[in-house]
């Protein structure tokens, strides 16, 4: 699927849009992708002699293709945010010119709170994995207040 599906599910944007490619979907389960050109503001000042890829943005490139997963489970009330990350593992450096693959599955929802597990690997090595939550928050007030001081 292309950035545009993408950008529909989610609300996150360039330069913090950590998913580029839908590799496969299904209900409860969804594989997405980001190519890792070296650019990215991270790599500027993360180790510059050896730029890696940051632990944190690894688990958050996972907690947004859960997102884009969880779009189809929301019914349209409100959007998916992090409340708890648990036994998180990093397990290889993550470097640039690198492409991760993002697996997120939905392992249990209970009403508004989804729990999910995720694995992020790199050419099949696994780089992280973890268990998160995540529940549906209903944003768009505070959005047109943000709006109306902009």
């Amino acid at each position: 699927m292309t950035l545009n599906a993408i950008q529909a599910a989610i609300p996150h944007r360039e330069p913090f849009l950590l998913v580029d490619k839908i590799v496969e979907r299904e209900d409860n389960r969804i594989v997405c992708s980001k190519k890792l050109t070296g650019d990215e503001f991270w790599f500027r000042g993360h180790y510059p002699d050896f730029p890696l890829m940051p632990g944190v943005l690894l688990c958050e490139a996972a907690m947004q293709a859960g997102a884009v997963l969880l779009v189809d489970h929301a019914d349209g009330v409100g959007v998916p945010v992090a409340t708890r990350m648990r036994d998180v593992r990093f397990k290889r450096m993550v470097r640039p010119g690198e492409t991760i693959r993002l697996e997120v599955t939905l392992d249990e929802q209970v009403s508004r709170a989804f729990f999910l597990t995720a694995r992020v690997t790199v050419e099949s090595e696994l780089a992280m994995r973890m268990q998160f939550t995540c529940t549906l928050a209903d944003i768009s007030g505070q959005m047109a207040k943000t709006k109306e001081t902009a």
